[in-house]
């Protein structure tokens, strides 16, 4: 029987990422635009934003669980079937957000069922990156790993880019339509994304590699025990190496709107649009790294990636505290840059240093702890150091710092060390 088409691989792994990363991130725009005043209205305005972020942040700490329950599934069962889970969950907890009563209509349990469903968004998510990254490099050629790797490293970007888009379309009601119906559309229009993506899905088959595991009956009994046992030095460097992403990326998509509209008088349409710009780059990016990782390594690329994370925070700080927002524009472009070119590398990398009984276990852990240290810890450090010292020098080196640690890192993974293991299990930790 003829494998499937890599258009349908392309459509299976980047359009289910894409809507999972667009359902995770209009939780986050809403967050910063309503849900202090419809879900805690008992705070005062500061107090109740900082605990509409702290729901935000909420969905970091069920990513590792995510990734480790999904992951073990994902290991004995199959790669398809939770795909098809994480996009459900993800999807289903963001269009009931879309129907919730606000704390006005049902009182506290509002805000505890908005954590409730933050979590459920957060845990889907988990699964979600490693089982797209695998669904694409396990029908790829050798020679072809990072291109279908990459497949998935789109999601990332095109969530950033829909979803605020999907907010200024509905931004410019009158405030009083907007906070009663407006902000649920684009949590809403979630459901039609999610049928888009089941359908896309459900028409995909497992790669051989994994049903020649589960035909010989290898598959690990308990992926994250063996993982541990086995792999722990894989786990560590691959978790380390996925810090630097996200530790530039929520730098910018997240710490710059609040740091550049209080402390040096950004408009906020103003970097919505320069980090919507930057998203085109950041694609474009991922395309050349990939192709360049298949050609070269992927491992080499991703060096050159964390290389440039290393080097890059002063000089965009920099740029962005003249106040231009032409400099600013040309700042978050590069750091585009920088996370396009770790980003095209990853899949493939990734793919190639977990043998296949627990390769879906070990790049979803992986990724989503240097995630959570990467992205959720990086904007709450970046606010505390700039409270304590008035300056954005500080929060250049920690990231500076953190992209060290990943750069440092990917120097321990040796690229292909589980090619010889991909039938075969053998220790490499």
């Amino acid at each position: 029987m003829a494998g499937p088409s890599r258009r349908s691989i392309f459509a299976a792994s980047f359009v289910g990422t894409s809507i999972e990363w667009y359902d995770y991130y209009i939780f986050g725009t809403a967050a910063a635009l309503v849900f202090g005043s419809l879900f805690f209205p008992q705070f005062s305005s500061v107090a109740g934003t900082l605990a509409a972020f702290g729901t935000f942040a909420v969905g970091f700490v069920a990513r590792p669980l995510g990734a480790a329950v999904i992951g073990h599934f994902g290991d004995r069962i199959g790669r398809k079937a939770m795909l098809v889970l994480t996009l459900l969950l993800t999807g289903g907890a963001t269009a009931l957000i879309g129907v919730l009563p606000t704390y006005a209509a049902i009182g506290i349990a509002a805000p505890l069922l908005l954590v409730l469903l933050r979590l459920l968004q957060g845990f889907g998510v988990g699964g979600e990156w490693g089982g797209a990254v695998l669904i694409a490099t396990e029908h790829a050629s050798s020679r072809r790993r990072a291109v279908y790797g990459s497949f998935a490293q789109f999601g990332v970007p095109i969530g950033v880019l829909t979803s605020n888009l999907a907010f200024l379309a509905v931004a410019g009601l009158p405030d009083e339509s907007f906070r009663s119906w407006g902000w649920r559309i684009p949590f809403l229009l979630s459901v039609v994304l999610v049928v888009v993506g089941f359908v896309v899905r459900s028409r995909l088959q497992d790669a051989p590699e994994f049903e020649q595991v589960k035909q010989r009956r290898e598959t690990s009994t308990v992926p994250v025990a063996d993982l541990l046992r086995r792999h722990p030095k894989v786990l560590a460097l691959a978790s380390l190496a996925s810090i630097a992403p996200p530790a530039v990326g929520y730098t910018v998509i997240v710490y710059m709107l609040s740091y550049g509209t209080t402390a040096l008088d950004y408009e906020r349409t103003t970097l919505l649009t320069l980090i919507m710009l930057s998203t085109v780059v950041w694609v474009a990016t991922i395309v050349v790294a990939a192709v360049l990782s298949d050609r070269f390594g992927s491992r080499r690329v991703f060096v050159v990636g964390a290389l440039t994370a290393v080097v890059w925070p002063l000089p965009m700080f920099a740029l962005v505290n003249t106040g231009s927002a032409a400099l600013a524009g040309l700042a978050f472009a590069v750091a585009a840059i920088v996370q396009g070119i770790m980003a095209g590398a990853q899949g493939g990398l990734f793919a190639e240093i977990f043998p296949v009984r627990v390769r879906y276990s070990g790049i979803s852990i992986a990724y989503q702890v240097g995630g959570m240290v990467g992205g959720a810890v990086t904007p709450l450090v970046a606010t505390a150091l700039f409270g304590a010292t008035g300056s954005s020098t500080p929060i250049a080196l920690y990231v500076t710092a953190l992209s060290l640690l990943s750069l440092v890192a990917v120097f321990g993974l040796r690229e292909g060390s589980a090619r010889s293991a991909a039938t075969h299990e053998v220790p490499a930790g």
